[in-house]
């Protein structure tokens, strides 16, 4: 059974910093393409980054430059650095990892920006 436990997240004033965490007790963690999606009151959840196992990157628009999404397959956990912090960027913030067709989620963390 796949399981995803995600922390880091929590109240930040906005410029600032966090990094979200997504542990993944899964076999052949390096084979997955893992991604964060984020969910704001009233909106649909929305891809915010992916990395596939060969190492292509993908992060939203509105995202670029600010955030960047890692993996360390030894750890079987993927990371997503978020740097100036916008309070548009308030969200629960989920982690997926995908395996083939099926996708599999994580709890969700919480991210609120402060202006």
């Amino acid at each position: 059974q796949v399981q995803l436990v995600e922390s880091g997240g929590g109240l930040v004033q906005a410029g600032g910093s966090l990094r979200l965490s997504c542990a993944a007790s899964v076999r052949f963690f390096s084979a997955t393409v893992m991604g964060w999606y984020r969910q704001a009151p009233g909106k649909q959840r929305e891809l915010v980054a992916r990395l596939t196992s060969s190492g292509i990157v993908y992060h939203v628009d509105s995202v670029k430059g600010r955030f960047s999404i890692t993996r360390d397959n030894a750890k079987s956990t993927v990371y997503l650095q978020m740097n100036s912090l916008k309070p548009e960027d308030t969200a629960v913030y989920y982690c997926n990892l995908r395996v083939g067709v099926t996708d599999y989620w994580g709890q969700g963390t919480q991210v609120t920006v402060s202006s």
